[in-house]
This record gives C-alpha cells, structure tokens and sequence, in this order.
C-alpha cells in the first residue's frame, strides 16, 4: 500500500440548488460534491501540491471506449514526453479496493497504457508499476519522467 497525505485542503465550496458543490481548478467549473469527487479532488491536490506535478499534465475523466462500451477514467498523469505515466481510478471511501475495483482499472490501463496504476477510496491507496512485462506492487510513488 502506498502511503498518501493529503495536503490541507482549501477547497471552494458552495451549495446551489440544496446540491453541495465543489470548484474543480483544473477543468475550471464547479461539479457535485460526490464521495468520490472528494477523493479525485484530494488526489489532484496531493498531485500538484506535494508530488509537484504540473497541472497541466493532468487529465480528467476522459472518454475511452472498453469492450465496446464508452468508460470515462478518472485522471491520467502523462509524462514530460507527453505519454501515460500513471492512470488513477478514484472510489468513495466506502468502497473496498476488492478484485473488482482493480479489473476495472486494469480494463482501462489496456486502453491507456500508463506505466503506474493507482486505485484509491481516499483512505487506501493501492498502486502498481510495469515491470518486465508484469505489475507490481509499489509503496512509493517515483518521481515524475
């Protein structure tokens, strides 16, 4: 498992139609406060503000096709080179990183062929790296290529 602290959160916040919302800096427009997009939000924060990734090679919730089905990731982190580096699949916090919740980032990181995967619920973090044809298991993140 790999050990991610969240920085201090200063989140904009409002409530609009009895929804509670939150400001997205990166796509730069206010989207519901779900549990998952308080995980995605606290992601990208701890992406910019403490692994030092710059914004701009973020993406959000692109659309890519699976099996025949249109599937949206997450976030995508691409490297200096412009190419995947690490692929992130966010869950709300109450639900497990089971089997399930892998196959389908696995199922996005055969059409997205990042070098990390990480799936998160906000508390657990669980991340894997390429090597030598297979993934495995990583407790730190490396540094950005």
């Amino acid at each position: 498992m790999i050990q991610i602290n969240f920085p201090e959160p200063a989140f904009r916040l409002r409530e609009t139609d009895g929804m509670r919302e939150i400001f997205d800096p990166l796509r730069k427009r206010w989207l519901v406060l779900t549990p998952e997009e308080w995980v995605r939000q606290n992601l990208l924060q701890w992406l910019v503000q403490v692994q030092q990734i710059p914004a701009a090679l973020i993406a959000l919730e692109k659309m890519i096709v699976v099996a025949d089905r249109k599937r949206r990731f997450d976030v995508v982190v691409y490297n200096r080179q412009h190419e995947p580096w690490l692929l992130i699949e966010c869950k709300a916090p109450d639900i497990l990183l089971n089997d399930k919740v892998l196959q389908q980032a696995l199922s996005y990181l055969s059409k997205v062929p990042a070098q990390l995967l990480l799936i998160s619920n906000g508390q657990q973090h669980l991340c894997w790296q390429r090597q030598e044809g297979s993934l495995q298991l990583i407790d730190q993140l490396p540094p950005l290529s």
